[in-house]
């Protein structure tokens, strides 16, 4: 009788305190300012309509409201601009809209450093992004060669047995591949542990953090997170000075951050804890991206054979033979010439980047967009773009729900021209960001897609067994690249060598 007393008192506290909340005065919409829509849970708002299946809420609301509407998620008001022609009048327009402030307050949060912009380190932030050149121009070429390497090392590494037929999970292909050849390139090499065991251990651990960063960057508590936090410190503490100053080979970029942050009086953890969330920035995206590049090459055998034809071709006119026993030299500029190879990337990119383009709003003020319209927006809310809203834009792109591999070829060139309106787009693939929040690793990113799937279709014949297709898993939206949200078997073995 007791037990069920104080189930009663109980339930009839947290429904009142329920009730409270919901009760409680809620923003509402002031003259001048897009429609709003508060949801009903408090705080929460409309969070997991989004988190459910983003693109499907941005466009139901958008019938309901039009191109511009502001929605309650998370604590937060976020005013989404829906219509790609006004894209460029959000990206360009820096002095009311913020981006470093918003991401330097998430990646602290998230991977446990301190903030860049604290009066305590004064121009850190500012010398972290010019180190971001090490990543773009000339720097570049050592990066890709240095890539390009690692990629052929890990991949005869693994074929080291495969005489015949050899099933595994391709997202996990994927994901051992490029994790340890992305690894090597930039951190380098340990000369005395075992490198394959030591990298392995890292990414098992990488694994099941990332699989929480989505909670983490909504602010979810680590401590709510069960193995998380300890998951962190681990993967951070492989990043200790004492460990990173045994490697050898470490790449120009990790070299040059890892010099800055000798300068300021950071704990060994905090710097640690920097080194850890550019490996985050890395290889986050891109392991994905090249999942979902390979999955639709393989899914598509015309598309596979086209690509293929290409890169052997480059091998041909290089005078260059394949096989794993033969070391395989492309230049950035060859890579940049395959454009069925690039559009193929491309194409499935607009497939599934699903990052979304936020600005926080550093004071109250009146956007001006294009036709004479204008919004007004509040201190301290989010302003979004929402990419996939463009990518699957029947105006933009005949037939959006469908691969094809040569969507951004034309006339044998890179295709960049399309429109909206009958005007052409400034923006029109954005899986990389835009403006001052475009990634500065985004060209290094493209090529490492590249030279994966040169190397693979150099090397290897390959097809699934099984039938299923491959969705997306929603968890991610708004983050970067959506992961699938299973994995399928495919199978792969040695070409046959030319004679």
């Amino acid at each position: 009788m007791l037990v069920i007393v104080l189930y009663t008192v109980t339930g009839l506290v947290l429904g009142g305190l329920l009730l409270l909340l919901v009760l409680l005065p809620r923003r509402q919409r002031r003259e001048g300012e897009p429609p709003l829509e508060n949801g009903w849970i408090p705080f929460i708002g409309l969070a997991f309509d989004i988190h459910k299946n983003a693109l499907e809420f941005l466009i139901s609301r958008q019938q309901k409201y039009g191109d511009i509407f502001t929605v309650h998620v998370g604590g937060k008001y976020i005013t989404f601009i829906m219509d790609s022609t006004q894209f460029q009048y959000v990206i360009k327009h820096g002095k009311q809209l913020d981006f470093h402030e918003f991401a330097n307050t998430m990646a602290s949060r998230t991977f446990d450093y301190p903030r860049l912009t604290e009066a305590k380190f004064p121009d850190l932030n500012d010398k972290m992004n010019r180190i971001y050149k090490s990543m773009q121009g000339p720097a570049l070429d050592k990066l890709t060669d240095s890539m390009m390497g690692n990629l052929q090392r890990v991949f005869r590494w693994k074929f080291s047995q495969a005489t015949d037929w050899k099933v595994e999970k391709m997202y996990q292909f994927c994901c051992c591949i490029m994790f340890e050849a992305s690894f090597m390139t930039l951190y380098g090499r340990d000369p005395i542990a075992d490198g394959h065991k030591v990298i392995s251990e890292i990414r098992e651990k990488f694994t099941k953090f990332d699989a929480k960063f989505p909670y983490l960057v909504i602010n979810i508590p680590i401590a709510l997170l069960g193995a998380t936090k300890k998951i962190r410190e681990e993967l951070i503490h492989f990043f200790f000075p004492n460990k990173m100053e045994k490697r050898s080979e470490m790449s120009k970029v990790v070299q040059e951050r890892k010099n800055v942050l000798e300068e300021y009086e950071l704990q060994d953890y905090d710097k640690a804890a920097h080194h850890f969330a550019f490996l985050w920035a890395s290889v986050g995206n891109t392991i994905p991206a090249t999942f979902w590049a390979m999955y639709y090459l393989v899914r598509h055998p015309a598309a596979l054979a086209a690509v293929r034809d290409e890169i052997d071709h480059l091998l041909q006119s290089t005078g260059q033979r394949r096989g794993p026993e033969y070391d395989i030299h492309i230049t950035r500029e060859q890579l940049d010439s395959m454009v069925l190879l690039g559009s193929a990337i491309k194409e499935s990119f607009r497939l599934c980047a699903a990052s979304m383009n936020i600005r926080l709003v550093q004071e109250d003020f009146v956007l001006e967009l294009e036709g004479n319209q204008t919004i007004r927006l509040r201190k301290d809310d989010l302003i979004a773009l929402y990419p996939p809203a463009l990518h699957m834009d029947p105006e933009i792109y005949e037939d959006p729900e469908r691969y094809k591999y040569d969507r951004f070829v034309e006339n044998g060139k890179e295709k960049t021209s399309f429109y909206k309106n009958g005007k052409k787009l400034k923006e029109y693939l954005m899986p990389f960001g835009s403006g001052v929040s475009k990634c500065p690793g985004r060209f290094f990113a493209m090529n490492e897609i590249k030279q994966f799937l040169a190397v693979l279709l150099i090397y290897v014949d390959m097809e699934f067994v099984e039938r299923k297709a491959i969705g997306h898993d929603n968890s991610r939206s708004g983050l970067g690249i959506l992961l699938p949200n299973s994995d399928i078997m495919f199978r792969f073995r040695l070409r046959a060598l030319e004679l």
